[in-house]
């Protein structure tokens, strides 16, 4: 790994001139693992911003005395020993757009990146606003040793290369602890490395329940939005803004649970607002995509030619979905595909009763078209969600702007549909709400520390 100073001009507008000393490494001197460059007085930061690239072996503190700009893959530790990359309340990093510049965490390795309210730590593209773009750079990539079925094998043997090459991830720890990310906007990433082969804004690789993922904002994205591929990993207060493609996504075995999310699509943009795999080369692998999510706000185009489905299930997932506003999708509101996710859902040999393995429960839906009809599946959509399930509704939701790109309100007005009417999971995670949908009437969490901005 190597850190430098960079004369990165595209970002001198924002960066001012900077009085530094030491910036990102403790004593200012030669770090002979992470070759530190320390020219200039022993300053390795002497235009205002660092570039790191490659592998970083030892532990790395970022600090707001410097900008950082990542330059092709950087890695954070070596998949066996720990390395911990601390990050402080308002850092701006920086992903390189003329490389394949993305962040990952290798196993054994953690990230500690606790932003504030007030002081947000950003990840975004070094281009100048006003010529920022979705897929710039390559996002986050979080790697941990939990357990996920994409190998075929036996459940906690599995170990699974990430796509763009970006570590190994997999093991038989579902309590493994991928770091903190709190307060975080991660801007214009998801690059594309190859066909079928693109990075997300997030990627939750194999990550375990002690991983803290709260207050995240990903915008504008070419890919999705955050993906979980695997594992046990838990988030709360997550906001997907401008995707270019799916804005919650999970497959292969992920079993965390969820609350408070929101996804605002914008027009010519966005495929589902939730996509949901177990294994797309075995369908019934184990162990199975199996997540609960409470109070999740889905916000599509009216209209919009990118705007597929609000919910597709698919690929023999479970989930048990609650308290659930889907509004606005083009194609409908829900979609489910395969047999093995219809076998799932149902008690065995009776379609009529649900097995509680695929559940949406307190929801309301608000698309043109609700609901996906084809012959021959095992029960119709339709009847899954009024009739096999309870406490649905199909009716206007009530959001005060929810279709406002620039500057949205999520929040249910007074006398709303979504205002009231939430019954929660029996399960401590989940925060005791009345509200449906991901954000409550009283306290917009979304407000105040997110962009809108397009580019």
């Amino acid at each position: 790994m190597t850190l430098k100073s960079y004369k990165l001009w595209t970002l001198a507008a924002l960066l001012g001139a900077f009085a530094l000393v030491g910036c990102g490494d403790d004593d200012g001197g030669t770090n002979d693992n992470n070759n530190v460059n320390t020219n200039n007085n022993n300053d390795p930061c002497p235009d205002g911003v660092m570039e790191i690239t490659g592998e970083v072996t030892e532990d790395l503190h970022l600090t707001t005395d410097c900008a950082y700009l990542l330059v092709g893959g950087v890695f954070i530790g070596d998949d066996v020993n720990e390395t911990v990359l601390t990050i402080d309340p308002g850092v701006q990093v920086y992903g390189d757009t003329s490389s394949n510049s993305f962040l990952t965490v290798r196993r054994g390795s953690r990230i500690e990146a606790n932003g504030t309210a007030t002081d947000p730590i950003v990840f975004t593209s070094a281009a100048n606003p006003g010529s920022r773009a979705a897929g710039d750079w390559g996002g986050i990539i979080l790697n941990g040793r939990a357990v996920t079925n994409a190998c075929g094998g036996a459940p906690g043997s599995c170990e699974v290369m990430g796509e763009g090459d970006t570590g190994l991830y997999g093991g038989d720890d579902d309590t493994y602890n991928c770091g903190t990310l709190r307060y975080v906007r991660i801007e214009f990433a998801g690059k594309l490395i190859s066909t079928d082969n693109e990075l997300n804004g997030l990627a939750l690789q194999a990550c375990g329940d002690q991983t803290t993922l709260e207050y995240i904002q990903i915008h504008m994205g070419a890919d999705d939005a955050i993906e979980f591929f695997g594992g046990t990993a838990n988030f709360k207060y997550v906001l997907a803004t401008g995707t270019s493609d799916d804005n919650l996504d999970w497959t292969d075995g992920w079993r965390g649970k969820g609350q408070f999310f929101v996804a605002q699509q914008y027009d010519g943009i966005g495929d589902q607002g939730i996509e949901a795999d177990n294994n797309g080369d075995s369908n019934d692998a184990a162990p199975r995509s199996f997540p609960t999510l409470s109070n999740i706000t889905l916000i599509g185009v009216p209209g919009g030619e990118k705007s597929d489905w609000g919910i597709l299930l698919r690929e023999g997932t479970g989930a048990n979905i609650h308290n659930t506003i889907v509004t606005g999708f083009a194609d409908g509101c829900l979609d489910i595909d395969h047999d093995a996710t219809f076998t799932n859902a149902v008690a065995t040999g009776d379609p009529s009763t649900l097995s509680g393995n695929l559940t949406i429960e307190n929801s309301i839906f608000d698309c043109v078209n609700l609901y996906d009809v084809e012959g021959g599946d095992l029960f119709s959509v339709q009847a899954f969600f009024e009739t096999m399930n309870t406490g649905n509704t199909s009716e206007d939701p009530g959001l005060t702007d929810p279709y406002n790109t620039s500057t949205p309100d999520f929040t249910p007005a007074a006398g709303s549909a979504a205002a009231s009417g939430a019954v929660m999971p029996m399960d401590s995670f989940f925060e005791s709400v009345t509200f449906r949908g991901g954000v409550d009437p009283a306290n917009d969490w979304t407000a105040g520390w997110t962009t809108n901005a397009m580019n």
